[in-house]
């Protein structure tokens, strides 16, 4: 039901001292909208059984829905928290063709639900789960509200990143927002300008909001005390990650997806992420058996909305939130047995 996925390094680790949770210091999260359902009974058992009774930081890493998990992971009640998101998230309706304005204010009052204000202290003082949000900073078209300019704007990213993924910076920075006690530091091949904010009292919830800011789909957001300009979704930078960090530990990779893509506009290309970049990382993903088992024979994803009726949706999306625990407990059969014969060379 589960696949794991190790890189050369993790292997190694992994045979000689098994799936030992201190193993592991960076936690990665996936952008993906409601692709990440998939990974929600995985999410309850790693924070609510694996992680518990961790006493050395984890620095959790995510873009869009990647990092609205990071921010649940860090509350008082994980568990509680990822469960709430879930619930909210799937719950998501809109009439007709909603606007970018009415599916921004949607994302706003999730995030006021879900993070009161000791929520937020949780996210910025947390001593062991520590949250990073990646946020992408807009430059030239791409920062403006205008549709037809936005647009222009996008087609240009789309080109310039078909040339070459460096070239992204010719339209956008990399802002990893952080707790200030994190020294992390991304090391990326493609030369991405990256800039670290430490999270405050005020830019927790709007950076958060940011992170899921789909270009063309949601507004920009303006975060207080960080660099003027709008920000947009993680996910245009880091999709799925293609990068390296300064830690000697492993990486925890729960993905929907066994090919990742670093960038929102590689998702139709070919291009492949650089293995050394995952060497320290185990990578976890559900089966084709899995998802072949799933209503609709898919996991879920934003074309949903248009796809499928809501109250059909809705079941559809229920119904891989509950079947998801079945992943969980693979992996928890895992820990418990160490079948190393499980374990699969990574698939690029």
């Amino acid at each position: 039901m589960l696949d794991v996925y190790v890189g050369e390094h993790a292997k190694k680790v992994i045979e000689e001292h098994g799936f030992e949770q201190s193993l592991f210091e960076v936690f990665l999260g996936a952008s993906g909208g409601p692709k990440w359902f998939t990974l929600f009974g995985l999410d309850k058992y790693l924070f609510g059984e694996y992680f518990k009774n961790r006493n050395t930081p984890l620095d959790m890493v995510g873009s869009s829905a990647g990092a609205f998990r990071a921010a649940c992971f860090a509350q008082p009640d994980p568990v509680a928290a990822i469960t709430e998101l879930g619930m909210r998230y799937s719950a998501t309706d809109y009439q007709g063709r909603p606007s970018a304005k009415e599916i921004t204010q949607s994302a706003i009052d999730m995030t006021e639900h879900l993070f009161s204000e000791q929520g937020v202290d949780s996210i910025i003082n947390n001593p062991i789960f520590r949250p990073h949000f990646i946020v992408a900073k807009t430059k030239g078209f791409v920062g403006f509200e205008n549709k037809l300019l936005q647009g222009a704007g996008l087609i240009k990213s789309i080109l310039l990143n078909r040339a070459h993924r460096s070239f992204l910076n010719v339209q956008y920075e990399r802002f990893v927002f952080k707790p200030p006690t994190s020294d992390l530091q991304t090391i990326d091949e493609y030369c991405i300008t990256t800039k670290y904010q430490d999270f405050n009292s005020d830019n927790v919830k709007p950076s958060l909001l940011a992170s899921g800011a789909i270009p063309y789909v949601m507004r920009g957001i303006k975060i207080p005390h960080a660099p003027k300009g709008l920000y947009r979704d993680g996910g245009v930078v880091d999709y799925h990650f293609d990068l390296q960090f300064n830690r000697q530990g492993l990486t925890l990779y729960p993905h929907f997806s066994h090919q990742p893509k670093a960038g929102w506009f590689d998702k139709n290309l070919e291009r492949p992420v650089n293995r050394k970049n995952y060497s320290h990382t185990v990578l976890l993903t559900p089966s084709q058996e899995f998802i072949g088992r799933l209503p609709y024979g898919k996991i879920p994803d934003r074309k949903d909305f248009e796809n499928i009726g809501a109250k059909e949706r809705l079941s559809y999306w229920r119904t891989v939130l509950s079947e998801t625990d079945r992943l969980a407990d693979s992996f928890a059969s895992l820990v418990e047995t160490n079948d190393l014969s499980r374990l699969k060379p990574l698939p690029f």
